[in-house]
């Protein structure tokens, strides 16, 4: 099975972001199955490609999959505008890779929306089966967040959205109120799987005793921490969407108090950090670091050796309160640290369900800063919840275990594409779409064409004479007869017995390149 894989910010464990994609992908060729990964070029991303780019793309095969990369450049720190540009380029450029090749079926994950638009165009264009992942519902959450205001993108979107669900043969859903809003919007759909973040438990794993005395050189601090000292860390991306000022308004109360001891760890990237920075120093919070993104692997070896507790934090928008899967909690329970949340949802339920942590409400630093206080001591209560965290990662998230649900899922559409291309209403509606489609298409190619079609004519006329077009009737479709029409490319010179000479006798330099260039077809 030839699969080809859609995302944008496709990154191996040696880049800064989420490593999904890298583990599914693998997943399948350890099966057997050929994988190919469309992505672009994204900070913080790692695809394990060296080369040089080439008419704006590279490839190449790292630990089996084959990688298309983009020059297509990407930060989080870019403005609306071009994101959305990013995002288009990317679409179309993926849809031309979708339409002149032969997968055996279409796997795309959002985010954005618009990573799914190859897949769209294949399944109606060519008849590929098409299985959408949706990690963040959109547009539903920027418009929550008051980020997409005009009415006009709104509705594009909206028809995008609609489009994506009713396409996909199925939908991959990474949380609960994410299948809910599919289901919403495309009811019929009887395919709709939750399969949500993962733990890499081989990447991420528990130290049996934290280090008492610690001196971590990436806080840019050179001394050693007290023992009583609390590290609570927050990682992953600084954006508006994830609420971060409530850190340092929390950080703020911790100084009130004089609880220096207990340290706020923010580790990422984003557009909010110049804003954080500013405000951390102009407040004078040196409670609070702040630490670039680092490959999963330091990552991982940062949350074992050096924190104590990990923080899930968002914006209070209740948008976001069953819409989310964020890779940080997976990372959290995999490395046994005991999780604060604040907001609610199906992350709280878990947190709060299986004794890893403590909710706190939206929107209060004052009782954030009494809760970091009263875990830092509790060494004993810490404890436990580490233990039951680590155990909830094993038991209920490991990616071992969902990536082969995800595999499952992609062998099952690719088995039932079969099906649906012999039903014969899916296959009349097929042909009836691909017909217009074609012809639509076609006619639109002729009338951009035409002013170079008349130019090559009249050129015709002047050099070889009339007539200008060979036309000759050839075998079509179920060796139904056609008439060809071509550009003449060579002189019409009969011999004395009123035979054609022969073509080299005929042909011209002219005709040599119009045959060459293929346009005399």
């Amino acid at each position: 099975m030839k699969v080809l894989y859609y995302h944008q910010y496709f990154s191996t464990p040696e880049g800064a972001t989420g490593t999904r994609s890298f583990c599914f992908a693998t997943k399948l060729i350890e099966s057997g199955h050929q994988v190919t990964i469309v992505c672009l070029k994204s900070n913080g991303c790692c695809t394990g490609l060296t080369g040089q780019f080439k008419n704006g793309k590279r490839e190449g095969i790292v630990n089996g999959i084959n990688i298309i990369e983009f020059n297509i450049q990407y930060s989080n720190h870019l403005n609306l505008f071009d994101r959305a540009n990013a995002f288009l380029k990317y679409s179309l450029l993926g849809t031309l890779i979708a339409l002149m090749s032969n997968p055996d079926i279409i796997f795309a994950t959002s985010t954005p929306l618009t990573a799914g638009i190859p897949g769209i165009f294949s399944r109606w264009f060519k008849g590929t089966p098409f299985v959408f992942e949706v990690r963040d519902q959109w547009p539903y959450l920027p418009v929550a967040m008051g980020v997409i205001k005009n009415k006009f993108v709104i509705s594009s979107l909206s028809i995008l959205e609609w489009l994506s669900y009713h396409s996909a043969d199925s939908c991959v859903a990474l949380s609960p109120g994410i299948k809910d809003g599919i289901l919403s919007i495309n009811s019929h759909n009887n395919s709709v799987q939750t399969i949500p973040n993962a733990c890499d438990l081989d990447i991420f794993y528990p130290k049996t005793n934290k280090i008492k005395k610690r001196k971590y050189e990436l806080l840019d601090v050179r001394k050693e921490y007290a023992e009583d000292t609390f590290i609570a860390a927050f990682t992953g991306a600084h954006g508006e969407a994830n609420g971060l000022g409530f850190l340092l308004d929390s950080a703020y109360e911790l100084k009130k108090i004089g609880k220096d001891n207990i340290k706020i760890v923010l580790i990422g990237d984003g557009k909010e950090k110049p804003y954080l920075l500013k405000r951390a120093l102009k407040e004078n919070l040196d409670n609070c670091y702040f630490i670039d993104p680092m490959p999963k692997m330091e990552l991982a070896r940062l949350l074992r050796e050096e924190i104590d507790l990990g923080l899930m934090i968002l914006k209070n928008v209740p948008a976001f309160y069953q819409g989310t899967s964020p890779n940080k909690f997976f990372d959290y329970l995999s490395s046994g640290l005991p999780i604060i949340i604040n907001y609610p949802g199906w992350l709280a339920k878990v947190i709060k369900d299986q004794d890893i942590g403590i909710v706190v409400p939206p929107d209060e630093p004052k009782i954030m800063a009494k809760y970091l206080v009263d875990l830092s001591n509790s060494p004993i209560k810490l404890n436990e919840m580490s233990k039951n965290a680590r155990k909830v990662a094993e038991e209920k998230f490991s990616r071992t275990i969902l990536a082969e649900e995800w595999k499952d899922l992609i062998e099952i559409n690719y088995r039932s594409f079969k099906y649906r291309r012999n039903n014969y209403l899916s296959r009349i509606i097929y042909l009836i779409f691909k017909e217009i489609i074609d012809r639509t298409i076609a006619a639109i190619m002729i009338i951009l064409m035409l002013p170079f079609l008349i130019l090559i004519y009249i050129l015709i006329g002047i050099k070889l004479g009339k007539p200008v077009f060979f036309i000759q009737e050839r075998p079509g479709k179920d060796s139904k007869p056609f008439k060809l029409f071509k550009f003449r490319s060579m002189k019409i010179q009969y011999n004395s017995d009123g035979n054609l000479l022969p073509d080299k006798q005929r042909a011209t330099s002219f005709g040599k390149w119009l045959r060459k260039t293929s346009i005399d077809e």
